[in-house]
């Protein structure tokens, strides 16, 4: 009985034009709009929550949720700069930015002067194996050490 009233309320909700919302299918639809920032070079040659030691030069990012591994573009909505990076850390850990870039990827976005930058990040391709296999483990920084 209780099923058979469940699929005539879906029914009626999709025959009156009412948005019925699905949730992502995968990782490959997100996309996120906020503010991003760089890590400072302090944190160079610390572990980042792949296993890999932070490297200032290479094309990465944290990000909160995204699996490690996955590629982004990430356009700075200032310029229309962008570039791809690929997830190895977890942050930021401040609540109103959706991203930390390396200081590498923040001179290709043009924002090393600001610091932060408006920006929109489009997952372009799936989480590769990280190194050595390895789950993640706690970031670069902690939540009482923020980037710059």
């Amino acid at each position: 009985m209780i099923g058979h009233v469940m699929l005539v309320l879906c029914a009626v909700a999709l025959s009156s034009g009412v948005a019925v919302a699905r949730p992502q299918a995968d990782a490959h639809d997100a996309r996120f709009e906020g503010r991003i920032t760089y890590y400072a070079k302090k944190f160079t040659g610390r572990p980042t929550a792949s296993g890999e030691r932070f490297d200032p030069k290479a094309l990465t990012m944290a990000h909160r949720t995204l699996p490690l591994g996955t590629h982004v573009r990430v356009t700075n909505l200032a310029n229309s700069r962008s570039v791809t990076l690929r997830v190895n850390d977890r942050g930021p850990h401040i609540g109103s930015r959706v991203g930390d870039v390396s200081p590498a990827a923040a001179r290709l976005l043009g924002m090393v002067g600001a610091g932060v930058a408006d920006a929109r990040l489009e997952v372009v391709g799936a989480a590769d194996g990280m190194p050595g296999g390895r789950t993640a483990r706690p970031s670069a920084y902690g939540p009482t050490d923020t980037p710059q």
